[in-house]
């Protein structure tokens, strides 16, 4: 047995991966899309910061070079539990780059070169939306009861907000 996703674009949930949990399946299939969609987010994040830490210049390269790099491995450790915990719910998580490219909102930057403050600016605005993104997310599991996702969430909107005060202030050096 099958349920069809509400997005084109998103997996079905089947009986196979299916886990037990006292959400309803409609909630299971709410939660979990949002997951998916955060997940393509974050990896996005995470491409995009490790992009500008390996293309940091300037006279500020090493702080800005090590700040790079300690985000990108905050974003990095969020994609694991994001996933898991879409599975614990029972739904299904992401599976390809194609699919992240699909679902992503936040946008990639293959520009040659970009200078140091509109990184961090871009990086900044990024990480703004996250937050928003995340703040949805948590109106979603609120609607489901989902108390294990919303205080998941609540973490990860600290820390991207976090993530943001540093950029900004770096930025506006």
């Amino acid at each position: 047995m099958k349920t069809t996703s509400t997005q084109d674009q998103l997996p079905t949930v089947t009986r196979k991966l299916r886990t037990p949990t006292d959400l309803t399946e409609d909630g299971v299939i709410a939660i979990s899309e949002e997951l998916q969609t955060l997940l393509a987010d974050v990896f996005a994040l995470y491409v995009k910061t490790k992009n500008f830490h390996w293309h940091m210049s300037g006279p500020h390269f090493r702080d800005y070079h090590l700040l790079l790099d300690d985000q990108g491995s905050q974003i990095f450790d969020m994609t694991d539990d994001i996933a898991e915990r879409a599975r614990k719910l029972g739904g299904v998580t992401l599976r390809s780059i194609g699919q992240i490219s699909r679902l992503q909102r936040l946008q990639d930057n293959d520009q040659e070169y970009v200078a140091p403050q509109a990184m961090l600016l871009e990086l900044t605005s990024d990480n703004q939306r996250l937050t928003t993104y995340l703040r949805a997310a948590h109106s979603v599991c609120d609607e489901h009861g989902d108390v294990a996702t919303a205080s998941l969430l609540e973490n990860w909107i600290d820390e991207t907000e976090r993530r943001t005060w540093f950029l900004f202030e770096a930025a506006n050096e």
